[in-house]
C-alpha cells in the first residue's frame, strides 16, 4: 500500500483552526501537521472575499515550501470565500480539502428531511455558502442559519465555562431562527471549544455536531483513498506551528485549542 510521510498543512485566521488539527491529530497520530495561524489579520469573518482570497493565497506559498501533500482550509469563512481559488492556485503541487464539504455531506446522509440549525461568523452566515450547498444535495435538509458574531472574540479571550458565556450563548441558541431543531452545526472552528456549553443549554435533545470530527473523518478517508498515508513511526511526528503575529496570549491559547505544549514560530506574510 502507498504511504506518503509528507506533512498535512492547514491555515485558518487565527487558532480556532487548531480544533481541526487536534481532531486530526487524534485521529491520525502518524501524520505531521504543519500549520498557520494568520493571527495579524484575524478574524477573517468581517473580511472582504478579496482579502481572504489574498491571504489564503500567500499563505499556501509558504505551506507548498513546506512540501506539504495536503492542505485543510481549516477555517469555515476562507473556505466560504477562497476554495476554488486555493484548489486552482496550488494546482497539481497539493491537494486541497474544505471544511464545509464534509458537513454538508453528513447532513445529507443523516439529517434528510430533517430541520437543522447553524451557526457561524457573519462572513460564512452571509455567504449562504452551506445553504445552497444543502439544497443541492435536495434531500430535505431544511437548514437554519444564525450569525453568532459574539461567539469568537468571547473564546479568544478565554470566556468560556463561565456564566457570562452561557448567557451569550443561550441568548442567541434561543433565537426563533434556531427553533424545533433536531442537529446543530458548529460552522466554526473556534466553537468546539464551547460545544460541552452547547450541549448543556439543550440537555441532549439536539445533536450537537463538531465539525472538527467530521472534517478530521473526512481527511482520513480522503488520504486513505489517494494512497497518501503517513507510515507508521516509532517517534510522533514533530508539528510545526507559524503565526503571522506573535503575541504571548497566542501561545497561551494555542495550548488550550491544541491541548498540548506548542511553540509557535513568527513568519509574517508580508515584510
Amino acid at each position: 500500500m502507498a504511504r506518503d510521510s509528507r506533512p498535512i498543512g492547514m491555515f485558518d485566521s487565527g487558532i480556532g483552526g487548531l480544533t481541526v488539527a487536534r481532531a486530526v491529530a487524534r485521529r491520525l497520530p502518524h501524520e505531521r501537521i504543519v500549520y498557520f495561524g494568520d493571527t495579524a489579520h484575524l478574524p477573517y469573518g468581517d473580511k472582504s472575499a478579496a482579502a481572504i482570497q489574498a491571504y489564503s493565497v500567500k499563505i499556501c506559498d509558504l505551506l507548498l515550501r513546506q512540501h506539504c501533500k495536503l492542505i485543510m482550509i481549516a477555517c469555515n469563512s476562507a473556505s466560504a470565500a477562497a476554495y476554488e481559488l486555493v484548489r486552482e492556485y496550488v494546482g497539481s503541487k497539493a491537494r486541497v480539502l474544505n471544511v464545509i464539504d464534509p458537513i454538508v455531506a453528513h447532513l445529507g446522509r443523516a439529517y434528510a428531511g430533517r430541520r437543522v440549525g447553524l451557526i457561524g461568523t457573519k462572513q460564512t452566515v452571509n455567504s449562504n455558502v452551506y445553504k445552497k450547498k444543502v439544497d443541492e444535495l435536495d434531500a430535505g435538509v431544511d437548514l437554519q442559519s444564525l450569525a453568532t458574531p459574539l461567539l469568537v472574540p468571547m473564546i479568544e479571550e478565554g470566556f468560556f465555562s463561565n456564566s457570562i458565556s452561557d448567557d451569550i450563548i443561550g441568548t442567541y441558541l434561543g433565537n426563533a431562527a434556531l427553533a424545533d431543531i433536531d442537529a446543530l452545526v458548529l460552522a466554526c472552528t473556534h466553537y468546539p471549544l464551547i460545544k460541552d456549553q452547547i450541549v448543556r443549554y439543550y440537555h441532549d435533545r439536539v445533536d450537537v455536531l463538531d465539525a472538527s470530527d467530521v472534517v478530521a473523518a473526512d481527511a482520513e478517508a480522503y488520504l486513505a483513498a489517494h494512497g497518501l498515508l503517513a507510515p507508521a513511526a516509532a517517534t510522533p511526528p514533530a508539528h510545526h506551528f507559524y503565526v503571522s503575529d506573535f503575541t504571548r496570549s497566542f501561545e497561551e491559547s494555542t495550548r488550550i485549542f491544541f491541548e498540548q505544549e506548542v511553540h509557535l514560530e513568527h513568519y509574517p506574510l508580508w515584510e
